[in-house]
């Protein structure tokens, strides 16, 4: 059976309003927000980082960095480099903080490689907000 070809003038005659997108076949319009995450491995291995270190935080036995919550875990500026964005508990100097987390900055890392499977380990940056 013949495919019956519908003309144009009958396709513009069953809207009200004539636009630039009748007679487009639905099939290539682009939905919104179903697009890809640009970087989407990238977002993993930081949400794999982050639970990480937070089940290592209270095993170190240092009472600064047990009370640690993380904020963020951002690739900077790729996945070879993430920001660690911590929050500081009241009462404790943020360069504390810091030079702890610059101590424990070897064991931390060894931690978050072993719970990756990637074949280069990401280093790790530290950095405090109140």
């Amino acid at each position: 059976m013949p495919r019956r070809k519908i003309s144009r003038r009958a396709l513009l005659s069953a809207c009200a309003e004539p636009s630039a997108e009748d007679g487009r076949d639905p099939r290539f319009d682009q939905r919104e927000g179903s697009g890809k995450v640009p970087n989407r491995k990238a977002l993993q291995v930081c949400a794999q980082v982050e639970r990480t270190l937070l089940g290592v935080f209270p095993e170190l036995g240092d009472e600064v960095l047990r009370d640690l919550l993380i904020d963020s875990v951002t690739p900077a500026p790729n996945a070879a480099r993430l920001l660690v964005t911590v929050r500081k508990p009241p009462g404790i100097n943020a360069d504390a903080v810091l030079e702890h987390l610059q101590r424990a900055h070897g064991k931390l890392r060894a931690e978050a490689v072993a719970a990756l499977h990637r074949r280069r380990a990401p280093d790790l940056l530290f950095r405090v907000v109140e």
